[in-house]
């Protein structure tokens, strides 16, 4: 007799491993949880604790067409859970205390590609995104610098004296990351990956020698350059940034040079073409792609002038209006909580500041004191929005967003020892663990982990 429901009512085991369901290739219906559907026959309500489950646990099970691990305390999954499970149609994900954070990156990706009925339920935390629909977040904002090749999380850094661009990759057996392959790159100042499918495209954007596309067409072939970009437009970048504008993947690369003008790449056929030139002659220092009111925004410092918001309209970037007190601002970064829209403005001599939208313009909510910063990032780990200010000459400094107040509080510093000038900060959750890599100009890149402390006892 071919066994094809299976379900677990009321059971107390936590967690679900590998192959749990081996042998059972014609299961049909899965049910591990409390379901949140009428009974039939093939759905009873159950309710278990489970909070793992193994990234092949569900192996073998070639046959199964319905899915629920809903009502259960799974605050994420992992990668390739459902990996060949192709005759899926429903999945049922309700009730689950889910952590909106990078780790649910990957299932918001995989859904437009299944032919499946996906039920979410909201999110948990972290307190910005709290009761938010998980089927209402959209993949774009993530604050993930890493990024997902062939489902296996990245991380790739520019390496200036180095002169290349390094890609690393998680090693599972060795539980460290190792380099995976490098990209020729003198003196490069950013590196910027973009996944289509099995292709890899890496814009290296160089002060001297010329920006480059290095790209490979799957995953058993190296990257090899295609592309020279804008030889007579990007004299001496200084950043790049990816983003979409009307379906259609572009860089942005601003160029710090008095001759030079930052400019907008989109894709055409195999490479990457100007399509606009933005801000000339007033030496841009950083861009920084948002959303606002539900319409594409670029925002540019620059060394000249305050920081410009520019938005799409009518297939190209027109001016929209300036930030207010705010000189000499070096770099950007954006994030989002509790509906609103904050900006990080570094500045490297006096106070660095936070913004928020207010429907029309930012307006200053707050001003950090930085000496010597290059960096203000903001990064959502775990169930925390947290912001890290850089510094050159003292320890750099860890602020989460307070949601009562709405503000920044100090939260502690990196060190020591303490970074030797940062440029950079990012976030990678693997395996279950979660990263924090701090790029540093004149020092190695360091590796944090992430700890959760119970303070309550």
């Amino acid at each position: 007799m071919t066994q094809t429901c299976l379900l677990f009512t009321s059971n107390t085991f936590s967690m679900i491993e590998d192959d749990a369901f081996m042998g059972l290739s014609y299961l049909q219906y899965l049910t591990v949880g409390l379901s949140l559907t009428p009974p039939s026959p093939h759905s009873f309500i159950e309710d278990n604790k489970i909070g793992s489950i193994s990234k092949n646990a569900l192996r073998g099970l070639r046959s199964l067409t319905h899915l629920s691990l809903a009502n259960n305390h799974l605050e994420a999954l992992p990668r390739f859970l459902f990996r060949d499970l192709e005759t899926l149609t429903h999945v049922d994900l309700r009730g689950n205390p889910f952590q909106c954070d990078c780790r649910v990156l990957w299932l918001l990706q995989w859904m437009p590609t299944v032919n499946a009925s996906v039920g979410l339920g909201a999110c948990a935390g972290p307190s910005a995104l709290a009761r938010m629909q998980l089927n209402h977040l959209d993949p774009k904002k993530f604050n993930v610098e890493s990024f997902s090749y062939q489902g296996e999380p990245h991380v790739i850094l520019a390496q200036p004296f180095a002169g290349r661009c390094l890609i690393l990759v998680w090693d599972y057996s060795l539980q460290r990351f190792r380099p995976e392959e490098e990209v020729s790159a003198p003196s490069v100042v950013s590196c910027k990956p973009l996944v289509l499918g099995p292709r890899l495209f890496i814009l290296a954007a160089r002060l001297w020698g010329g920006s480059q596309l290095w790209s490979r067409s799957s995953p058993d072939l190296r990257l090899a350059p295609i592309q020279v970009l804008a030889p007579q437009r990007l004299l001496r970048p200084n950043d790049a940034e990816l983003l979409w504008l009307d379906g259609q993947p572009c860089f942005v690369v601003a160029d710090a040079s008095k001759a030079g003008s930052t400019t907008l790449l989109c894709r055409d056929g195999p490479g990457f073409y100007p399509r606009q030139s933005l801000h000339a002659w007033h030496r841009d220092t950083d861009a920084e792609a948002l959303e606002l009111d539900g319409r594409q925004h670029l925002l540019l410092a620059s060394a000249s002038q305050r920081p410009v918001l520019f938005h799409w309209f009518g297939g190209r970037f027109e001016r929209r209006t300036d930030i207010p007190e705010a000189e000499d601002v070096y770099a950007t970064k954006h994030f989002q909580a509790g509906g609103d829209v904050f900006l990080c403005l570094t500045r490297y001599i006096g106070d660095s500041m936070v913004m928020r939208w207010d429907g029309s313009m930012f307006r200053l909510l707050q001003q950090l004191p930085s000496r010597g910063s290059h960096v203000f990032q903001p990064l959502l780990i775990a169930r925390d929005q947290l912001a890290i200010l850089g510094s050159d000459f003292a320890f750099s400094q860890v602020f989460r967003l307070e949601p009562d107040k709405g503000i920044l509080e100090p939260l502690q510093e990196l060190g020591p020892p303490a970074l030797v000038a940062p440029r950079a900060f990012a976030q990678v959750t693997v395996a279950g663990r979660r990263f924090l890599f701090a790029a540093c100009f004149k020092g190695p890149t360091q590796i944090y982990q992430h700890h959760e402390l119970d303070l309550s006892a």
